[in-house]
């Protein structure tokens, strides 16, 4: 799991820093992917115990913690507004500049407006 973890940020670093917006947008689902199992691992692991028991008492011991599984719902749904959001602005960029390069887009300001 860690080396999962550690192939999946370095290949989300690696795309975050190439030119094209489709290799950043999957960089940014890599990285969201990452920090998941980052969180997963760093919870650890409790096969076959709930979070939760409704009756009984329970060997707190071997209960699995919910504060993991909590964080990892928070981080899928932060993860999947961020890159929903980065798709909305790179494709408004996209239609606005005309190139999906990065490197072509230093200023902020039209052709148009220079010439």
């Amino acid at each position: 799991m860690t080396i999962i973890t550690g192939v999946l940020y370095a290949a989300g670093v690696y795309l975050l820093m190439q030119r094209s917006f489709i290799k950043l947008v999957i960089g940014i689902i890599l990285f969201a992917h990452a920090s998941n199992f980052f969180l997963f691992t760093a919870g650890g692991i409790t096969r076959a115990m709930p979070a939760f028991v409704h009756n009984g008492q329970p060997d707190v011991e071997k209960l699995a913690d919910p504060l993991p599984q909590a964080l990892i719902l928070t981080a899928i749904v932060i993860g999947l507004g961020i890159q929903a959001f980065a798709i909305v602005l790179l494709k408004r960029v996209y239609h606005v500049t005309g190139t999906s390069d990065l490197d072509k887009l230093r200023t902020t300001d039209r052709e148009e407006e220079h010439a």
